[in-house]
């Protein structure tokens, strides 16, 4: 039996158009493989490339795998996936989730209540408990393990914390000031179904704020296949024009869209550019000093 006939097959997740062309294929695809030959490509910067084919659609220019992991299958690795950013030192994480939640809440006038899909230990939940425009937390996170970290960084504020990203009823319609999506949405088989589902929990004034990768940025043109998004665990990537389609597609009016800064150790993008080259440099010693650079992530801020 063919290795593909066990995987998800699918039309364009954001338009429904059926077929495209594509794109953007590593030396052994991932669909001509099976499950178990696969688990071990699914985490690691640092090895041999093996992820499923993207195809650019058509309608929209979505660029999305048309083969792909079912929701099961997913739910296999990820319950065995350490926790998210492993390889990136807690400083440089601590300061650019600082900057996603300064860029997503700039010139919000209205209170209400938090909403964060993915959250993982709470980095910007900590940021926002401090500030007084949020109420009640509503914080969906897979790992269970993290639960305890993840409500401690409330501060105390009233939350309510649940393992199922699909099903947000606990959360009251049209009471949410804030909607958060840290790389997350690039992550999710049906990400229109999730967007339409925030966009009613949106109060008047509200916004959501989504950070996802570029395949349209500069990295992704130097890096080629090499890219670290083109990955097993990423089922579409996203570009400025492709995201805005999305979202006005999924409800949303206003629509931004800009260039977002990471923060990384010296060390990390030394090892990255190696990688790129085809050198290993995993026992050199690197100098550890914390950058921030825009270098292809974006994030996206919408209103209902």
């Amino acid at each position: 039996m063919n290795a593909v006939t066990s995987f998800l097959t699918r039309n364009c997740p954001a338009c429904g158009a059926n077929g495209g062309t594509a794109e953007k294929s590593s030396a052994t695809p991932a669909e001509s493989l099976s499950m178990e030959q696969l688990k071990p490509y699914w985490r690691g910067l640092f090895q041999e490339k093996v992820f499923f084919t993207y195809d650019r659609c058509g309608q929209c220019g979505l660029l999305y795998a048309p083969v792909f992991f079912d929701q099961a299958q997913l739910g296999e690795l990820y319950s065995a996936m350490a926790p998210n950013m492993d390889a990136v030192p807690t400083d440089a994480i601590e300061a650019t989730q600082r900057v996603y939640f300064e860029e997503a809440t700039e010139g919000l006038k209205v209170s209400g209540n938090f909403l964060e899909i993915g959250p993982d230990v709470g980095y910007i939940v900590s940021h926002a408990s401090k500030d007084p425009r949020f109420e009640h937390f509503y914080l969906f996170e897979p790992n269970k393990s993290v639960h305890a970290e993840l409500g401690a960084a409330t501060r105390g504020k009233p939350f309510t914390i649940s393992e199922d990203m699909d099903d947000l009823s606990a959360v009251p319609d049209g009471s949410v000031a804030l909607a958060l999506m840290i790389h997350v949405l690039d992550h999710l088989l049906d990400p229109k179904a999730m967007l339409e589902q925030i966009r009613k929990k949106l109060k008047p004034g509200g916004r959501i704020a989504i950070v996802t990768h570029n395949e349209r940025s500069l990295l992704r043109s130097v890096m080629g296949t090499r890219w670290p998004p083109f990955c097993l665990q990423h089922p579409e990537l996203y570009n400025p024009e492709s995201i805005t389609q999305l979202l006005k597609t999924a409800g949303y009016d206003k629509v931004e869209v800009h260039g977002s800064k990471n923060y990384f150790p010296l060390s990390f993008m030394v090892r990255q550019a190696a990688y790129t080259a085809g050198l290993k440099l995993e026992r050199m010693p690197l100098p550890k000093t914390v950058l921030g650079l825009r270098l292809g992530n974006i994030m996206t801020i919408a209103s209902a």
